[in-house]
């Protein structure tokens, strides 16, 4: 006979459960009924390389939060994700529900978006990073929820004080993980054609941006990394591609 599932008070208002490789799906979503009616919050920790434990733990109605790094459990930190259900939640049986859950534990993609804004002799307006000391093109992370072609323009203005609307989609870049960032959705919008006085408008928010400037072509292969020279000259073309690094 196994041994019951361990339910323990960790905090006010929360309990934790814990499981055997014996217990069932439905048995575990029982004991979350249960100690819910008592606790606001019913949470469990999962070892992330046991995949049974983090499908008995979906399907038993809690959402996944994350990874809490560095656990003290048994001889030494561990990782350990962390899946929980508060009494607020919807029922699981619901669409509305279900798709919550299923939401927590999609892989999620990280998204960029970058503008080229090119003046009248076909250059392309770059940006040298404080962050790193490669050139880019002015843009930044989408944040949740919100739109890329919005995001684009708040970035251009956020870090350069400039007001230009996003235009047509030019390019659909795929960039590898990379120097310990994850895989990102790169897109690149057109910015139009802006006569080089533009850059007398230009406030560098200075946490950020150190010098900006319109390059020709072969000086964004000398200032830029491989592959966003290759990404701008993809997003020159203006066809609307599709690549991985700037490769199509």
């Amino acid at each position: 006979m196994s041994q019951p599932i361990s339910v323990r008070t960790v905090a006010d208002g929360v309990a934790r459960l814990a499981w055997s490789v014996e217990h069932t799906v439905d048995e575990v979503r029982r004991e979350v009924a249960r100690a819910l009616v008592d606790h606001p919050r019913v949470e469990t920790l999962v070892d992330p390389d046991d995949q049974a434990a983090q499908r008995v733990a979906t399907w038993s109605g809690m959402h996944r939060e994350g990874v809490m790094r560095g656990v003290t459990v048994g001889d030494g930190p561990v990782d350990r994700i962390v899946y929980a259900r508060l009494a607020t939640d919807a029922p699981v049986n619901e669409p509305g529900g279900f798709r919550a859950l299923l939401n927590s534990f999609l892989p999620r993609k990280r998204a960029i978006s970058q503008m080229l804004v090119r003046d009248p002799d076909g250059r392309v307006l770059l940006c040298r990073l404080t962050y790193k000391q490669d050139w880019d093109l002015p843009g930044g992370v989408v944040e949740v929820g919100e739109s890329p072609r919005i995001a684009v323009a708040r970035e251009v203005e956020e870090e350069l004080g400039l007001t230009i609307d996003a235009g047509d989609l030019l390019l659909t870049d795929w960039l590898p993980p990379w120097g310990g960032w994850d895989d990102a959705i790169c897109l690149v919008f057109d910015g139009g054609v802006h006569h080089g006085s533009v850059l007398d408008e230009v406030v560098k928010q200075e946490r950020e941006i150190r010098e900006v400037r319109f390059c020709t072509i072969e000086e964004v292969r000398e200032l830029a990394a491989d592959f966003t020279a290759r990404r701008v000259e993809a997003a020159v073309r203006g066809r609307a591609d599709y690549t991985e690094s700037g490769r199509t």
